[in-house]
């Protein structure tokens, strides 16, 4: 196993090998974008906690919009994982083609993902606005909303394999450190 397409898991070297403004304004705002749906994520499960044990009262809905902000994290975070080489991926055919059929083989991965995500993109929104009649449980908003994180998460990372494509198809990337040698230099 290896990774698809990654540049380096080490957050300073990623943005100093971004290409252009616009790529290292998109990448540091989704970054900051997930930063803060964990901290507030994090603040509401701990004050829920806090107050179910302290005050012997829970706030209904805390759960019910912690587990929604977790899958928007998720599908915003898909991009990031990706650009840092942090999804799974099966690479020994791959590393043995020789260096053209390898980029082009490089190509028609990405070709798949594309075409993968725009469908993700069409039936999400689709699935978004059909439930959008459709209310929440316990917080009583339109089921729309939190379905809305899977097309929007298909853009960004729509987004993300643009800017990474040449690089990936070039084969110019950095393999992650290995999480013994990040233990090694005390980076873990």
């Amino acid at each position: 196993m290896g990774t698809e397409m990654g540049l380096s898991p080490t957050e300073e070297p990623v943005i100093e090998r971004l290409q252009g403004p616009g790529e290292r304004l998109f990448v540091v705002a989704n970054r900051w974008l997930i930063i803060v749906m964990m901290a507030v994520m994090v603040a509401m499960v701990f004050a829920n906690v806090v107050s179910r044990y302290v005050w012997n009262y829970s706030y209904i809905w805390a759960e019910e919009l912690s587990q929604y902000i977790m899958v928007w994290i998720t599908f915003l975070g898909a991009g990031l994982a990706l650009r840092e080489g942090r999804h799974v991926a099966v690479e020994l055919l791959q590393d043995r083609l020789p260096t053209k059929v390898k980029r082009w083989t490089r190509r028609l991965v990405v070709l798949f993902i594309i075409v993968f995500l725009l469908v993700l993109v069409v039936v999400g929104l689709q699935f978004s606005l059909f439930a959008m009649e459709q209310e929440t449980p316990v917080m009583t908003i339109p089921l729309g909303y939190p379905y809305l994180a899977v097309p929007l998460g298909a853009l960004i990372l729509l987004a993300h394999i643009g800017f990474v494509y040449r690089d990936f198809v070039a084969g110019r990337r950095e393999e992650p450190e290995s999480l013994e040698s990040n233990i090694e230099e005390g980076v873990i």
